[in-house]
């Protein structure tokens, strides 16, 4: 008996031994805020707005620290330099996702974004690379040119309704260009269906929404009456799985019927044997390219029109040189872009001021690195702290304010004299092997409408009852994997009465192009589209 007390009490000894080390920074490691045992600083992650945390913690630790997330390890990356060389330069090493129970559950590791570095990743991977190319994207741009068209005519229509407008668009063109099916209204049952499982999906993938399953497994066993993101999980994979294959299904249906468009699912339907993709693959891949088409351009834009309202300065200096380049008589087109530098500049900015993707989607390291001295474990998860580097007072004079004009000065932005040579345009968009695929699409979205809008319309702040103007708060955020305002107040006029009816004349002009992606309207949608276009 003595035997088996002194065995049990070793036991208990080295089990707490081990424990005891659990959630505490190895040697080598980066720095970072102090941990305590077993869960490390898990303890000290907000519930949302985790960026601003990652921001607080890189001013006191520096460009890269460390987070103990029980016994794994978070490298949270506040520096270019970092991003470019991990990120861009070691890719081969650095493209993995971290294991996300969640999306695994919701999506059974067939989601582009989150899917770990597996063989199907790869097929999917490659699958959208080719589709998703410049010239692919150049023949889609008819669409995206009328859909921006529409998007002002609305605005013409019914100004107060600016952000749900703003999604439809958004939204639109992303059917339209994937599934050839449009949606003449934000009211459309697609864009309904999309928006409401996004919020819900984009919700429970937030770090700090839900319990750390990934780094404590044993939480995933608990029972689902105690457990209610397990229920919230099934809820999100029947809304994702139900508008993925009716979407598909739709679309091939029609092919059947000889009414294809060249739309990109058309084409990944006539090429999967070739690609390698089987049903469910396919429907996921589609489906996936909805949610990173929608909801970024969607967010983007809002941000820009509250950056607009906030900082009427820039925006009068935006009308000024879009007025010398395009002037009253026509819309504006892509190539004016690289006359009008300072709209440019206010693309950039907006990128800047509100990323969309404010602590991007975590990359994982498949081996361990080295940089600047510090070890980076195999395994450990990394975070691109965008809004950090971009609001980082080091590299951008008064970085809390939307001032375009700072692209004027340097090629990044960046105060003269800062080496911003490690920093890129096209940032925003992600890293490495893992860089938005659909960016060509995006931007020539972003382009078109930061273009269009500030050629239409005047961007105001609202009035009161009583008369006074409505301020709008540029912090006031939804929280969630991605960033974007919450619907706020503001006063939209057409800039002159000429550039209201260009902007009536074009929408009309656009209806023969719009027929060709108007299949299978609810009677609503009909009733819509006959009263807006006179009929």
């Amino acid at each position: 008996m003595t035997v088996l007390l002194a065995v049990a009490f070793g036991l208990l000894c080295l089990v707490a031994s081990v424990l005891r080390k659990v959630g505490s920074r190895e040697k080598g490691l980066p720095p970072g805020p102090p941990t305590l045992p077993i869960v490390g600083n898990l303890h000290l992650l907000p519930a949302e707005f985790i960026h601003y945390k990652f921001t607080e913690w890189a001013r006191q630790f520096g460009g890269i620290y460390s987070l103990k997330m029980g016994s794994g390890t978070a490298i949270v990356l506040t520096d270019a330099a970092a991003v470019k060389e991990l990120l861009d330069k070691r890719s081969a090493t650095t493209m993995d996702r971290p294991p996300t129970h969640l999306a695994e559950v919701v999506t059974q590791g067939l989601h582009l974004v989150f899917a770990r570095y597996t063989e199907k990743w790869k097929i999917l991977r490659r699958a959208a690379q080719a589709i998703l190319t410049p010239q692919a994207s150049a023949r889609h741009l008819p669409i995206q040119q009328a859909e921006a068209v529409q998007l002002l005519h609305d605005l013409l229509q019914s100004p107060d309704s600016f952000y749900t407008h703003i999604q439809r668009y958004s939204n639109s063109v992303i059917l339209s260009v994937l599934y050839g099916k449009r949606a003449p209204r934000f009211e459309t049952p697609e864009t309904v269906t999309f928006f409401k499982t996004e919020h819900e999906w984009v919700t429970l993938l937030e770090p700090g929404a839900t319990p750390p399953l990934d780094y404590f497994p044993f939480l995933k066993y608990v029972p689902e009456r105690w457990a209610s993101w397990k229920k919230m999980c099934q809820f999100v994979r029947k809304l994702q799985r139900d508008m993925y294959f009716n979407l598909l299904d739709k679309t091939q249906e029609r092919v059947r019927r000889g009414e294809g468009n060249g739309s990109y699912v058309e084409t990944l339907v006539e090429r999967r044997e070739e690609l390698g993709l089987d049903r469910e693959m396919l429907g996921y891949l589609s489906g996936v390219l909805i949610e990173t088409g929608s909801e970024t351009t969607s967010s983007y834009l809002q941000s820009l029109v509250m950056a607009l309202v906030a900082y009427p300065e820039a925006q009068q200096k935006a009308h000024d040189e879009i007025d010398r380049v395009v002037g009253e008589h026509r819309m504006p087109t892509l190539d004016d872009l690289q006359h009008m530098p300072y709209v440019r500049a206010v693309i950039l900015e907006a990128h800047r001021f509100r990323p969309t993707a404010p602590f991007g989607i975590p990359h994982c390291t498949t081996a361990a690195e080295e940089y600047k001295g510090y070890l980076i474990p195999a395994g450990s998860t990394i975070f691109i702290n965008l809004w950090g580097i971009y609001h980082d007072p080091e590299l951008y004079e008064d970085p809390e304010n939307f001032i375009p004009d700072r692209y004027l000065l340097t090629e990044n932005g960046t105060k003269p004299g800062v080496d911003s040579s490690d920093l890129r345009p096209t940032l925003a968009f992600g890293a490495g092997r893992r860089i938005c695929p659909g960016l060509h699409v995006a931007q020539d979205s972003i382009n078109l409408n930061v273009m269009n809008l500030l050629w239409a319309f005047n961007f105001n702040k609202a009035t009161s009852a009583e008369g006074k103007p409505i301020e709008v708060d540029t912090w006031d955020y939804v929280t969630g994997l991605t960033s974007k305002p919450r619907s706020f107040k503001c006063k939209i006029t057409p800039r002159t009465p000429e550039k209201a009816d260009i902007i009536q004349h074009e929408f009309l002009g656009a209806v023969d192009l719009f027929t060709k992606f108007e299949f299978d309207l609810c009677p609503e949608d009909q009733e819509y589209i006959a009263k807006s276009r006179g009929q």
